[in-house]
């Protein structure tokens, strides 16, 4: 009976498997870390064999990746990448920097970004700023000290520090969420100027005129430029319609919180208590605002109209639910993913500019003013 020819390579590994310890006991036994080489001798297959089968399955055979699998299962093996990298000259990462790990729109596009690079191999560096350009310079410095393969980082303005670092670099730089005009590396994301705008066109439509804004402190590099667009594209709309424009109330330096938009909405009821509509420069301020009303007794949005930005979760859970300027990040994230293995691929037909635009989403807390409702006698 004719039977299967058998390598040398799996002569050897049957060999060792009947001459030589079980791996997995002898690295429990020592205590350490298992390695490529406890692997192949579980397998059955050399070291090679082994590496080639993490870097590139599809040069591997079925059988033999299944049996790879198997012992990495069973001794609970980890790649070393570093010595990887060492070999290659390549991280396997992508570096992201995100303004703040509180908002939970910039976790959808993290999440959204890996489900994409992840089918190339690549795995997601994350590191945060708080808004502050010296720690998105110490980032992004970081990365590079560690040959991150391509970063994405926030849009916004850059000091002549980081201009200057990213100027000098030749791994992909893309840039996510805000959107300019002239970008100098390519961007995924919506415009911040246009969803202000929307958010003013629709509580003006309603009939408010006397309409407050919620917005976040800060100066130079230091702030959220992207919330800052939001309010003068709001504001802009708000001149041309001859409305005023002085119940801005600010709440502190950004990440701002639900705490702050309460203490905002308070001041701002305050000073203006005959108040018909609030936007809020994020969904987190806004409900912030919403509890504050809920506190006075400020009914919403029968007393006081009240809208946010963002499309936060939260927002759609409250009640009344929370109308809003929503953005898809999760979205931003694919897309951005994408476009940062076209990147890395080489290809040139990759756009300068992906807009993805926002949605008004109307949901309970903004209404018709009642005014508007009476019929005259």
């Amino acid at each position: 009976m004719a039977g299967r020819r058998v390598t040398g390579e799996e002569a050897t590994g049957s060999a060792r498997r009947t001459t030589e310890p079980d791996a997995a006991a002898v690295v429990a036994r020592a205590g350490v870390r298992p390695t490529i080489i406890d692997v192949s001798v579980r397998a059955g297959v050399s070291r090679m064999t082994v590496s080639r089968a993490l870097r590139a399955p599809h040069l591997v055979r079925p059988d033999t990746r299944e049996a790879i699998a198997r012992a990495i299962d069973e001794l609970g093996y980890v790649p070393d990448r570093a010595a990887e990298a060492l070999s290659t000259r390549r991280s396997g990462f992508v570096g992201l920097v995100v303004p703040t790990l509180t908002n939970t729109n910039f976790a959808d596009a993290a999440r959204g970004l890996t489900d994409i690079i992840r089918r190339e191999g690549y795995e997601l560096l994350i590191g945060y700023t708080d808004y502050d350009e010296n720690a998105m310079l110490r980032h992004v410095r970081d990365m590079l000290g560690r040959r991150a393969e391509a970063l994405v980082l926030p849009a916004g303005p850059r000091g002549p520090a980081l201009r200057a670092l990213l100027a000098g670099e030749t791994i992909p730089i893309v840039q996510m969420a805000g959107l300019v005009a002239d970008p100098v590396h390519p961007m995924v994301g919506y415009s911040n100027h246009e969803a202000g705008r929307l958010a003013a066109r629709h509580l003006i439509a309603l009939g408010h005129t006397r309409i407050g804004v919620l917005a976040a402190e800060g100066d130079g590099l230091s702030c959220d430029h992207r919330g800052g667009r939001r309010l003068e594209g709001f504001v802009e709309v708000l001149r041309e319609e001859g409305l005023g424009e002085d119940l801005v109330e600010r709440m502190g330096k950004p990440p701002v919180s639900f705490t702050q938009g309460g203490q905002a909405m308070g001041a701002l009821l305050d000073r203006a208590p005959d108040l018909h509509a609030v936007f809020a420069v994020s969904d987190l301020v806004g409900v912030g605002a919403l509890m504050e009303c809920r506190r006075r007794g400020v009914r919403v949005p029968e007393d006081v109209s009240l809208m946010g930005f963002g499309g936060f979760e939260i927002g759609g859970a409250v009640v009344p639910a929370l109308t809003t300027v929503a953005v898809d990040y999760r979205a931003i994230g694919e897309r951005t993913g994408t476009m940062v293995l076209d990147l890395l691929a080489g290809r040139h037909d990759v756009p300068r500019i992906v807009d993805l635009g926002v949605t008004l989403m109307q949901r309970e807390t903004t209404a018709f003013r009642p005014a508007l409702l009476s019929v005259p006698a």
